[in-house]
């Protein structure tokens, strides 16, 4: 079965989500409504592009989209990032909707605007949005923990040279004691990309490495400052 993504804007950060969602194989649908980035849509490669204007309903409702599709909103105007949100929910009721945010203040808008779910890029780089989208591991794993929280967040955190985590094997660490659960890591050992760890593969956790975490966000922070944080207990005495 095809999957199809409908991109809305390709802009700061379209264009690595772009690249990420079609690493994925969905089929791709750039909309943006300035001239100059709908071609660099196109010098890109991508086919499937459409200029719109997304403050008018009827242009929106006129793309079709199905209650499959994935519909991911990275305007570079904030303020057109949330009327777009706005307008899409309404029209596409049971469409999963993915906005971005740069600040707690425009994410509580996103989140009021009916966006299933709001990535803010204070917390996770714009290049790992896509492996939400990643079927079947990804979705299934984040379906039941993050859907009914709104205050659920991703965080990335850097393993800082004789952090108590450094040397450890990521399955020895039970990152559930913590009200936190492990969804990757960027291992620097290995590869320069993100690697889900479920992918079946045992990591070691070494200092400049990066591991991605989502939980609540009380939580992330204090099991940031108080594990990922921590000097090894010889390192202490």
């Amino acid at each position: 079965m095809t999957k199809r993504a409908f991109l809305f804007g390709y802009g700061r950060h379209g264009r690595a989500i772009a690249e990420g969602l079609k690493l994925e194989e969905f089929q791709i649908v750039i909309l943006e409504s300035e001239d100059t980035n709908l071609k660099a849509a196109q010098d890109d490669g991508y086919l499937d592009t459409m200029l719109v204007d997304v403050t008018k309903d009827s242009q929106l409702e006129a793309l079709s989209i199905e209650d499959d599709d994935k519909v991911i909103c990275v305007m570079d105007d904030e303020h057109l990032n949330v009327f777009l949100t706005l307008s899409l929910r309404s029209l596409y009721e049971h469409s999963f909707l993915l906005s971005i945010s740069d600040s707690i203040h425009t994410t509580q808008k996103l989140k009021k605007a009916g966006a299933n779910r709001v990535i803010s890029l204070y917390e996770v780089s714009a290049n790992r949005i896509h492996n939400i989208l990643k079927r079947p591991t990804a979705t299934q794993l984040l379906d039941g923990f993050v859907t009914n929280h709104s205050d659920i967040s991703f965080k990335e955190m850097t393993i800082p040279t004789g952090s108590m985590l450094d040397g450890q094997m990521a399955d020895d660490i039970n990152f559930g004691e913590y009200r936190v659960l492990l969804v990757g890591m960027i291992d620097e050992e290995l590869s320069h990309g993100f690697l889900f760890i479920t992918a079946g593969v045992e990591h070691k956790i070494d200092a400049g490495d990066t591991i991605v975490c989502i939980g609540d966000d009380e939580d992330l922070e204090e099991f940031e400052k108080s594990v990922v944080n921590k000097p090894k207990l010889e390192e202490s005495i």
